[in-house]
């Protein structure tokens, strides 16, 4: 189940790895979309709008969750890379008592603070109730969102990218069948679709929990491995806590775009949902590429094969590349059809600001693909203090784009902001990598 990322090709290593995660994230896109789909059918534009508008601020919280969980699980990659088991067991017995305590603290200010953040991100009132109807539930179920993400980062640290996409695949039909349910023979409106996506994680969760007890005796933890160690904590947090800021610094940006996309109206917000639904299912791909990363540089750096680093950046580099032009193409000649799926093919304003948000966001795939492969191989290394500047820098970016650029110049704006972003971030991590590479002795393979 496990696998080793310290010897063999690195394009082989790093395909094999990414391609059952793409599997994995594109079903967890997949029933996210669902969620979009169905209220976008089935309770109409408004309630379409409503969910969007939350995008960012659970990009704040939820990217923050994630950030913090993914962290926790390089130190793990670098103890499996080292052979060190007995520290690995250590780590994974101190991640139980930070994920508890995260969960629950996070927990309860989201549920607290969800709804003034609403009204100070100027939410449009005919959307606003449903919209904190949605995200509330979405906050309240940050604990199930924890339960899967620390496993199946665990899973993965030890080279296991497939065994989580199982469990994915469990949830999205899971996700499925409770929207269908919760929105249309129990009519529970928005906040029936988010009770279908804390429920189908949790699911998810458990799931990973039972495969682990039962086929992963090297997670196995004992009475001492629960044991509170402030140095191997203290490691913990110094890695997980950069890359859960990274991600809610890039989403303060978002925030505040949206915030000025909120102003522009429902059917602009309505459009940009849409848009970004679809954009969102294309690049799942690219963070894909990024998990890969930060599993293959953990474990080389634990081994000390510094050599086999660039190597495995440039196999990544030349993936993530062929794959946003594909996506490109798809965006350019399938986009339009499939905005079908989120409205009504009478609502031809939004369908046509839609695709055009689509498109100019695919033309920068490839800047993408640079962002998430460099910070996440960074990130791998154990330099997530480092990584965390290129979130300012898409912070930055997205919010001058909101502040300035999209009051002046509207909808088009918006649709340049990411892009802007993911230039800015390149522009700092490509330098970044390679000052951390030089300070690193060259040892091994």
């Amino acid at each position: 189940m496990t696998k080793d990322m310290t010897v063999g090709s690195p394009m082989k290593l790093i395909l094999g790895f990414i391609i059952p995660l793409i599997f994995g994230n594109l079903f967890q896109q997949f029933y996210s979309m669902v969620d979009t789909i169905i209220v976008g059918r089935f309770l109409g534009k408004e309630s379409l709008a409503a969910v969007g508008s939350t995008g960012s601020l659970n990009f704040l919280i939820i990217g923050f969750c994630l950030g913090i969980c993914s962290g926790f699980a390089i130190p793990v990659a670098q103890k499996f890379g080292s052979k060190d088991f007995e520290d690995l067991r250590r780590f994974v017995g101190n991640i139980v008592w930070l994920g508890i305590g995260f969960s629950v603290v996070l927990t309860v200010l989201t549920v607290v603070f969800c709804r003034p953040i609403l009204v100070m991100m100027k939410t449009p009132s005919d959307i606003i109730d449903n919209a904190y109807a949605y995200i509330v539930i979405i906050f309240a179920g940050i604990p199930s969102i924890f339960l899967y993400n620390v496993l199946a980062g665990l899973l993965r640290a030890l080279g296991d990218s497939k065994t989580p996409v199982v469990f994915l695949v469990l949830a999205s039909i899971i996700n499925i069948v409770l929207d269908l349910v919760l929105i249309i023979i129990i009519p529970m409106g928005v906040a029936g679709a988010a009770i279908a996506t804390v429920a189908s994680q949790g699911i998810s969760g458990i799931a990973c929990f039972i495969f682990i007890i039962k086929k992963f005796p090297a997670l196995h933890i004992s009475k001492d491995d629960l044991k509170i160690r402030t140095e191997y904590m203290s490691r913990l947090c110094s890695i997980g806590v950069p890359m859960g800021l990274q991600s809610s610094i890039t989403a303060i940006g978002s925030i505040i775009l949206q915030t000025s996309v909120n102003a522009l109206g429902s059917l602009v917000v309505a459009a940009v949902t849409a848009g970004g639904k679809l954009g969102m299912f294309l690049c799942s791909a690219f963070d894909a590429m990024g998990v890969a990363m930060s599993t293959y540089g953990g474990q080389n750096i634990g081994a000390g094969k510094i050599k086999r680093l660039t190597p495995g950046l440039k196999s990544a580099m030349i993936i993530g590349s062929i794959y946003a032009v594909i996506a490109l193409l798809i965006s350019i000649f399938a986009g339009k059809p499939l905005m079908v799926l989120f409205v009504e093919s009478s609502e031809v304003e939004i369908i046509e600001k839609a695709h055009l948000f689509l498109i100019i966001n695919a033309a920068f795939y490839i800047p993408l693909a640079g962002v998430n492969i460099v910070r996440l191989l960074i990130q791998g290394m154990g330099y997530s203090k480092m990584a965390m500047f290129a979130g300012i820098c898409e912070m930055i970016a997205r919010g001058l784009v909101g502040f300035i650029l999209v009051p002046a110049f509207g909808f088009v704006a918006a649709c340049f902001a990411s892009p802007i972003a993911w230039i800015m971030a390149d522009a700092f991590l490509i330098p970044a990598y390679f000052y951390i590479l030089n300070r690193i002795p060259q040892t091994g393979e």
